[in-house]
């Protein structure tokens, strides 16, 4: 078993899956963090290989909005989650950025096509297989593949872990504008103007009708009106 610095720094350590943890919108505060993007993207090895390879197999959409869901993540943590950063500091966005460069890799046409497996399975395999080979230590590795299989996992019982949680709601924040006061809108403005969303609303929730029409046993269809909501994001209407 990892230490537990390396449990917290990889994002292990559970919380609520019902979020309880999150704080309402009367209580969360938020303000226009800091978003200098050089700054804040991690600079290790293993992020700039899995990063490399991620821009030769995803859509420029799909891409954009990964990158989008680090910045809305990175924001969220450093805002209302500082103790999950407290004694790890920024290397807990390393792991952060892998799991966000990873999340949609299933969703592309060729590996859709290469299995029967549900999208978030499949890229989260992957990820557990290439990130290991780039060099990431097994759990940190082991960290993003459950982060991924289960970032479409919502639900009222158990737990998840941090990562877990946070590609979950950042996810959600972009794909269908939920929890909006968790990122200030300053924000979005200079997040989306960084990596334009290329009308990702109506791309996604196209992608979402391909993955059931070819897997109808796919874990997708557990979220009921998924496209609907992805296609109806007002939050994000004004930047598409």
């Amino acid at each position: 078993m990892p230490s537990k610095q390396h449990t917290e720094e990889f994002g292990w350590p559970s919380v609520p899956r019902n979020r309880s943890n999150i704080p309402s919108k009367s209580d969360a505060h938020t303000t226009p963090v800091d978003a200098n993007f050089e700054a804040i993207w991690p600079k290790s090895d293993v992020v700039k290989r899995a990063q490399d390879h991620i821009k030769t197999v995803l859509p420029t959409e799909t891409y954009n909005h990964s990158l989008r869901v680090y910045y809305y993540g990175h924001a969220m943590v450093t805002q209302h989650f500082p103790s999950w950063i407290a004694s790890v500091g920024d290397r807990f966005f390393e792991t952060w950025a892998l799991t966000c460069l990873y999340h949609d890799i299933g969703t592309t046409e060729a590996n859709r096509a290469d299995t029967h497996m549900s999208f978030e399975f499949q890229g989260g395999f992957l990820a557990l297989q290439q990130l290991q080979g780039f060099g990431a230590p097994k759990p940190q590795a082991e960290s993003v593949c459950e982060a991924i299989i289960r970032h479409q996992d919502p639900g009222e019982t158990g737990t998840i872990s941090r990562m877990g949680q946070l590609v979950q709601i950042a996810t959600e924040f972009d794909n269908m504008g939920w929890q909006p006061h968790l990122v200030h809108e300053d924000v979005i403005k200079r997040v989306v103007e960084r990596h334009p969303r290329l009308k990702w609303s109506s791309c996604f929730s196209q992608t979402i009708n391909a993955e059931v029409d070819a897997k109808p046993w796919c874990h997708t269809t557990a979220l009921e009106g998924f496209a609907e909501d992805v296609a109806g994001n007002e939050l994000m209407r004004p930047y598409e």
